[in-house]
């Protein structure tokens, strides 16, 4: 017969429900070390049911120790559950088992061990837990020199992180440029990043657009430097005009006048390019009134 304290610990060492806890020490004839495996067992069944679902909510972090910084996203299927401390608190284990590591891969992450664990089987579990598929989408962790500052800005409660590396600057300047950063939705750093494909793209575009409004063909390719001055002030960060400049400088203009220059910048919005499932409302609680 097994003991409502032997459950009562089980249930506190593995936060699965009380009949759950039951099932697994009946099963394991008490030895609550089998009975743990067992239940995540269970939840890796229960889990696997969930991988088929299209998860983009969740959150983006940053996490900075020292002169290392790691940003990630995790994504869960419902802002709801993103919301849920006990998710947060699953990011914040992720993020700090990752700054402590010399991960390189996202399998690199998942194999890392914390608390007894690997973070996949700790996604796991709490996938079966939460209810919802839970998943570490992408991570990058960053080295910075003495020199460097990091910069870094949570927008809207975790839909946006940015982290930026200034080199020579105060930590006030790198902030200022995480904040723009969020803000303005830059693709790259630098204008000579964009990739030739997608620059050549955008000059057909252009000239297309140009030649449909009737402009002289002997002026379209003096028209296009221009044009394309203004796409590379959209989509790079030093190219921008800074939002708090009130004489319309660049971003990287900004930071030059204090004293540094931009090492780097990641930007993660939550669920950007996830094609999320459109469900309807009444059959969505048709459905869960159906698995009740």
């Amino acid at each position: 017969m097994v003991s409502p304290s032997l459950v009562k610990d089980l249930r506190e060492m593995t936060g699965a429900g009380m009949l759950d806890c039951k099932k697994a020490l009946d099963a394991t004839n008490g030895n609550i070390d089998e009975a743990v495996n067992w239940l995540r067992e269970k939840g890796i069944a229960k889990a696997a049911k969930k991988a088929d679902r299209v998860a983009a909510e969740g959150i983006a972090s940053i996490l900075i120790q020292g002169n290392n910084a790691v940003i990630v996203e995790v994504n869960s299927e419902t802002d709801f559950v993103a919301k849920n401390e006990e998710f947060l608190a699953m990011v914040q284990t992720i993020l700090k088992t990752i700054i402590d590591s010399d991960a390189q891969t996202l399998e690199d992450v998942l194999a890392l061990t914390t608390n007894g664990e690997t973070i996949e089987s700790l996604i796991i579990n709490k996938t079966a837990k939460i209810g919802e598929r839970l998943n570490l989408r992408r991570f990058k962790k960053i080295t910075k020199n003495d020199n460097e500052q990091f910069g870094s800005y949570i927008h809207m409660g975790g839909k946006i992180a940015t982290l930026i590396v200034t080199e020579n600057t105060t930590e006030e300047v790198a902030k200022d440029v995480a904040m723009h950063a969020a803000a303005m939705r830059p693709l790259y750093l630098k204008s000579d990043e964009v990739p030739t494909d997608v620059l050549e793209k955008e000059k057909e575009v252009i000239k297309e657009q140009l030649i449909n409004e009737g402009k002289p063909a002997d002026r379209i390719d003096s028209i296009l430097v221009g044009k394309i001055n203004k796409y590379y002030e959209d989509v790079a960060l030093e190219n921008q005009i800074f939002i708090k400049a009130e004489n319309k400088e660049s971003v990287a203009k900004y930071v030059a006048n204090n004293g540094g220059k931009i090492s780097s910048m990641t930007r993660y919005e939550v669920g950007e390019g996830i094609e999320k499932k459109e469900e309807n409302f009444a059959d969505e609680v048709a459905k869960q009134i159906n698995n009740i």
